[in-house]
């Protein structure tokens, strides 16, 4: 099953244009989210969205904007004018979560999301039952125990 989740931030503003055949909207828009390690520069990837949530995508998110990003992963090929063939990832998405705030923890509240879904508010001074996917990426340390591999597991 092809299933990605991705926290990244709008670097290009979303742009909609309309497919020829049935006038479709399509939103494209480039995010940008940390490497694996931390002197690895950031990385970049096209992501893409169809019909009503690509106008949503245009009207209401720009750069600066974090998000998670729910979709599909694919490759795509373009033929270069050097002769050569290049292989680029694209997410096509279907949903979108904003993120608030400037940091992320475990105790950080997520905006009202895209279906419709807010998240009900935590009394101060109790634990919440489940963390938010987005807090729990961030909570969660990434280390590398010192092996050189480009397999981070």
């Amino acid at each position: 099953m092809n299933s990605c989740v991705l926290m990244a931030e709008i670097i290009q503003d979303p742009e909609l244009r309309y497919t020829s055949e049935n006038q479709t909207p399509i939103a494209e828009m480039v995010v940008q989210f940390a490497g694996l390690r931390p002197d690895d520069p950031p990385a970049t990837l096209k992501v893409i969205g169809w019909g009503n949530l690509a106008q949503e995508i245009q009207a209401n998110y720009h750069v600066g904007d974090r998000v998670v990003i729910e979709g599909r992963l694919a490759m795509n090929t373009i033929d270069r004018p050097e002769g050569f063939k290049e292989k680029r990832a694209e997410l096509t998405a279907q949903r979108l979560h904003r993120l608030s705030g400037e940091g992320l923890s475990s105790t950080s509240k997520p905006a009202a999301l895209t279906d419709g879904f807010t998240p009900a508010p935590v009394a101060s001074g109790k634990t919440p039952r489940a963390k938010t996917a987005a807090a729990t990426f961030a909570a969660a340390p990434v280390t590398n125990s010192g092996v050189e591999d480009d397999i981070p597991f």
